[in-house]
Formats: structure tokens, sequence, C-alpha cells
């Protein structure tokens, strides 16, 4: 057997050991080990040293456990409510004001956090009884809270973003600029969508009644002015200081955690134990990211020397592609890889086989990393394997059930798609910002 041939089992096994259900970071590791000794020896060793020692000292990943503490001490700052209540009265006039306020409140909660899970099943207690009691349709509710909750992996200050920068070696900021517009565009989608659905079919999402729309013009001010207003500042100050050039990815972190500190202090909800409790977590996914690429860098860098990148440039260049049916190959892999695994995964272990084919096939690193985080969107809605339906249902009434979820996640799914085919036929909604500033 070849070194190439035998870079394909090293690949094949891997996907089948992943199925099985196998920790897919120790799993790359040790399929590492196994296979580099046939291939280095000894030497396997020093590449693993090597290789762990650059990721820790990777100053791109340091940014990733400051976003991660800024969004758990968020989470944990009882603001949600106070947000959705809000959003919620100064939205009362339009239709389906529940689900919009629904809507906005995940995407900047989500950009707040940026942990999906989180998100799906705190706005699922909270928005999801009041659109249900309010008469709304069930799938529309569910469908809105699931597709909201994801945006925080999209929108900056995105840690998904971060990851595919690290993977990908191109620039936070410029990405974060990049992602910015897609983003507010997809958002915007969803907001149409649920717009035009409640004026076409009004039965979908009843008026609410007077008492809950005659509220005083004060009353609205100082309900934004205690909840949007705060959370929009920390996440604009935090977005503005990368953008701008005014500070790192990693100094705005840090300043976005403390700001987050001080929002929960303000709010009286910055206890011992919750603090600890955002500690804990933050090092738990923390952790988990870095061993993830300790293992991909380790698994890549063996899976290299045999042969195995070389195999796949050839399979792809050997198709005749052009430039679009090349994208949508890769997007379509990446959609079914969203299936199983999750983004995290997808991001650290797989894109970077396809990242170097960009250059021959003219495709910028930039533009392909925010096709690559809208596509992602679909792996939170795509049956059978939507987590967001899947956290949603953990919470729901019994009487949600799951196929209601999966049904009200398919009108979303198809924005996802819809935001996709406007950035493949309009690259500038991505491409012009970053060219506008770091020209």
């Amino acid at each position: 057997m070849t070194d190439p041939q035998l870079a394909m089992v090293m690949m094949g096994l891997f996907i089948a050991l992943i199925f099985l259900g196998f920790p897919i970071a120790f799993t790359l590791l040790a399929l590492a080990v196994f296979f580099g000794f046939y291939a280095m020896d000894f030497r396997i060793l020093n590449l693993i040293v090597t290789n762990t020692y650059d990721i820790m000292t990777n100053d791109v990943l340091v940014a990733v456990p400051l976003f991660l503490f800024m969004g758990y001490v968020v989470e944990r700052s009882n603001i949600l409510e106070r947000l959705f209540h809000s959003i919620q009265v100064a939205a009362r006039n339009v239709p389906a004001s529940l689900a919009v306020a629904t809507l906005i409140t995940c995407a900047l909660f989500a950009t707040a956090t940026g942990i999906v899970g989180a998100v799906v099943t705190l706005m699922g207690l909270l928005a999801l009884p009041a659109m249900l009691k309010a008469g709304y349709d069930t799938k529309l509710s569910a469908g809105v809270i699931c597709a909201g909750g994801t945006l925080g992996i999209l929108i900056p200050p995105s840690i998904m973003l971060i990851v595919y920068a690290a993977a990908a070696g191109v620039s936070v900021v410029q990405l974060y600029a990049a992602a910015l517009f897609p983003g507010f565009m997809l958002a915007g989608l969803y907001v149409v969508y649920v717009i035009g659905r409640a004026v076409i079919s009004p039965e979908l999402a009843p008026k609410l009644p007077p008492e809950q729309t005659q509220v005083p013009l004060a009353r609205v001010l100082f309900a934004l002015a205690t909840s949007f207003l705060p959370l929009a500042v920390l996440i604009l100050s935090v977005l503005g200081a990368i953008l701008l050039g005014l500070a790192t990815p990693t100094e705005a972190a840090s300043i976005g955690a403390l700001g987050a500190l001080v929002l929960a202090a303000v709010y009286r909800a910055l206890t011992w134990d919750r603090l600890r409790e955002a500690v804990f977590l933050t090092s738990r996914t923390s952790a988990m990211v870095c061993f993830l690429f300790i293992g991909s860098w380790n698994f890549a860098s063996v899976f290299s020397y045999l042969g195995g990148e070389h195999v796949i440039e050839e399979l792809f260049l050997g198709m005749n592609l052009n430039t679009v049916t090349f994208l949508i190959l890769t997007q379509f892999i990446i959609f079914l890889l969203g299936w199983p695994l999750e983004w995290s995964e997808i991001i650290i272990i797989f894109v970077p086989i396809f990242l170097p084919l960009l250059p021959h096939f003219g495709v910028d690193p930039l533009f392909f990393g925010i096709l690559v985080a809208l596509n992602l969107q679909t792996s939170f809605l795509t049956p059978p394997m939507a987590m967001s339906a899947y956290y949603l249902k953990g919470i729901a009434p019994p009487s949600v059930r799951l196929a209601q979820i999966f049904g009200g996640c398919m009108p979303f799914l198809s924005m996802v798609i819809i935001s996709m085919v406007l950035l493949y036929q309009f690259p500038q909604i991505a491409m012009w910002l970053p060219a506008v500033i770091y020209r």
C-alpha cells in the first residue's frame, strides 16, 4: 500500500470512528501518532510537541476564552427577560410583534454570548410560552427561536470566525468586517419573512390585545435604556474597537469580558457561584477547542506527509471544475458534514482540506469563510440532526412535537440558502466593507 493510499485509509478510519462515537480530538491525535510512527518513526513525537506549542502560543486563539467568558457572564446577568420585554414593547405595533421581538432579542443576545444552545434554551423558556399563549402558530414560534439562536456564530464578534481565522491564517479583523453585512442580511431576511407571513396569514400571529400594545412612550424608552442600550453599547464597543483598529481582537475581548462583569454587577447578578460557573464553562469549552486544534493539526501534518492532501487536490482538479461549481461542491460537502458534526469540528478538521485549493480557483479565503459561516447555520436547522430543534424540544411544553419544530425550521433554512445565493451573485455584500476600511 502506497503512502497516499494509507492517507486515505487514515481519513476513512477517522470518519468511521467518529460515527461510532469516539471522542474526536483524541481520535485525531491517536491516528496521527499511529500513522505517524509508520511514516516518520519517533520524529512524530517531535512534531506533536512542536504543533502543540505553536497552538498554545497562537495569539488569535487567546481571544476565544475571553469572548467565551464574556458570553457566559452576559448569559447569567439576568438581562434576557428585560431585553425581550423592552424590544417587545418597542415593536408592539409591528405585525407578528412577538416573533419580531424574539428574533431581534435572539440576534443581540446570540451575538453577545455566541453560545447557540444557551440562547435557544433561554429564549425557549422565555419567548415560546409567550407566543403560544398569544395564539401564535407552533411551527412559526419554534422556527423563530431556532433560527434566531444560531445567528451568534455568524454575526461578529463570533467565536467561530476566530477559529476559522486561526485555521485559515487570515485576519480576524477583516473577517469580522466581511461578516457584518451578511449577518445583518440573514437576520433581516428572517424578520421580513416573519412579517410577510403575518401579513398574508394573520391567524399565524394574532395581534396582541390593546392592554399590551397601549404602552406609554416614556415606559418604552425607559425599558430600552435599561436593557437594550447597555448590551448594545457593550457589543458595539467591542466590535467597533476591533474594526476601527483601536484594539486587537484579544484586547477588545478583554474589555468585553470586563464590561460583562460590570453589566452583571449593575444588574445585581454578579454572585460568586455564577462567576465560578462562568469560569468553569469557559475553561471547559476553551480546552475542547484547543484539543481539537492540537489533534487536527497533528492529523493534518501526518495526512499531508503521507500525500493525502495531494490526492484530494488531484481529485478536485481532475473534475475540471470552474470557480462556481467548486464553491457549490465544497459548500454541499460542508452542508452534509453539518448533520453529524458540530461547527467546531467542521472548521478545524475539514475546512483546512479545501483551503489549499482556493488559490487555484481564485477564491478569496475571506469570502470562503463567510460562505462557510452562512452554511453552518444550516447544521443547526436541518433534520435529522438539527441541534437547535433538540435544544428547544428539551424545554418546550409536551404539546410541542419535534416534527413541528423541524417543520418550523424549514422556511428559515430556505432563508439561509437564499442568503448564500445572494452572496454568490453579489460577493461585494461581504467584500466591500473590508476593502473600504483596510485598503
